[in-house]
């Protein structure tokens, strides 16, 4: 008992000093151990609002998250200190009860404030991939290596060589909150595409399965420079007022003007499936599918991330206490609630 003591003194003592971080004990993913019971833990502050009560004053509506998902969460009183020193994006540290409220997990707050540097471990806030980024790295290359048409595989090394474009794919999220939303998430989506593109080509003659891997390398291209992941997800400046299907025509455009001379051909071949990869005007697109490579891209680029939507849903939904046999929550980005049919079948 004495070496426990003097153990913990000796950890409170490193983390006053910011030599040791402190250790999160609390996460998101584990609210339904901890229901109707009052935790102490860190998160980061990903929206803060401030609301009216119906029978007067103010209280905080807010979002929490850390590596595992967020949780929504209330502060009805004493929200005055609260309020003015905690901003959203920062790292707090807060108490409050955890209930659930019309099937989903929130946590009344009595207590929040801005947590220290040494407080806190980033990687305790920050999703990650489950996968090995070198690996998926290596083989992302070994495809482009593999490419016969010799002008495709040095525009698609060009990307994948720039030390600054080469680092922050290796790191970028997908997407700020719809489907691989981690770090590592944009090389992961981008790899399970590539796998499918590939395995799925030889079906179709009229697609030239190296220009269709190579639209799926360079689609998403622009969200190393439309998304910011230093203390949570967001979008940049030019993120917000470009978007990245404007940036990665932008970043096409520099690196064929570096690698001139380049087939015209080619340039408009991929240009176009950059453009048109969200199918659609509505979501984005400024240009329709108009061959069979960016057919086949958008409609593969649809179904992976549906997919991992749908996983993530899964693991939502079992997060919230959900049983095998019901429906998800409603998930607006697919329009509709889903069932985990493997799961399902698994009942007795």
């Amino acid at each position: 008992m004495f070496q426990d003591a003097r153990a913990s003194a000796l950890a409170f003592f490193l983390v006053r000093r910011g030599i040791l971080v402190a250790m999160k004990d609390f996460y998101i993913a584990d609210a339904a151990k901890f229901e109707n019971k009052v935790v102490t833990s860190h998160f980061a502050l990903s929206t803060l609002q401030v609301r009216d009560k119906k029978q007067g004053g103010q209280y905080l509506s807010l979002v929490l998250a850390d590596k595992t998902g967020s949780v929504e969460a209330k502060m009805w009183d004493d929200i005055g200190e609260a309020m003015t020193q905690c901003t959203e994006g920062c790292y707090v540290k807060v108490q409050g009860q955890v209930s659930k409220y019309q099937g989903k997990f929130q946590i009344t707050l009595t207590k929040m404030r801005p947590a220290a540097e040494s407080e806190v471990d980033a990687a305790d806030f920050m999703p990650a991939t489950q996968f090995d980024v070198e690996e998926m790295w290596a083989e992302l290359r070994g495809y482009v290596a593999a490419f016969v048409n010799e002008d495709l595989k040095r525009l698609v090394f060009a990307f994948l060589d720039d030390t600054a474009i080469g680092e922050a794919y290796k790191v970028a999220p997908a997407a700020k909150v719809l489907h691989h939303a981690w770090l590592g998430g944009l090389l992961e989506h981008v790899l399970t595409l590539v796998r499918v593109c590939r395995a799925t080509a030889p079906f179709y003659p009229e697609v030239d399965a190296e220009l269709l891997v190579t639209g799926a390398i360079l689609h998403d291209i622009g969200k190393v420079r439309e998304l910011s992941w230093k203390n949570s997800f967001s979008y940049t400046l030019e993120g917000q007022m470009i978007g990245h299907i404007s940036i990665a025509q932008g970043m096409l455009l520099e690196k064929v003007k570096e690698l001139e001379p380049f087939p015209v051909k080619l340039r408009v071949l991929v240009e176009h499936m950059i453009l048109s990869h969200h199918g659609k005007y509505e979501f984005g697109s400024p240009k329709l599918p108009m061959t069979p490579e960016a057919v086949l891209l958008n409609v593969l680029d649809d179904l992976e991330a549906k997919m991992q939507a749908m996983r993530n849903e899964f693991a939502k939904a079992e997060a919230n206490g959900k049983s095998p046999g019901e429906m998800t929550d409603w998930v607006r980005s697919l329009e509709r609630q889903v069932l985990d049919s493997q799961a399902y079948l698994k009942l007795p």
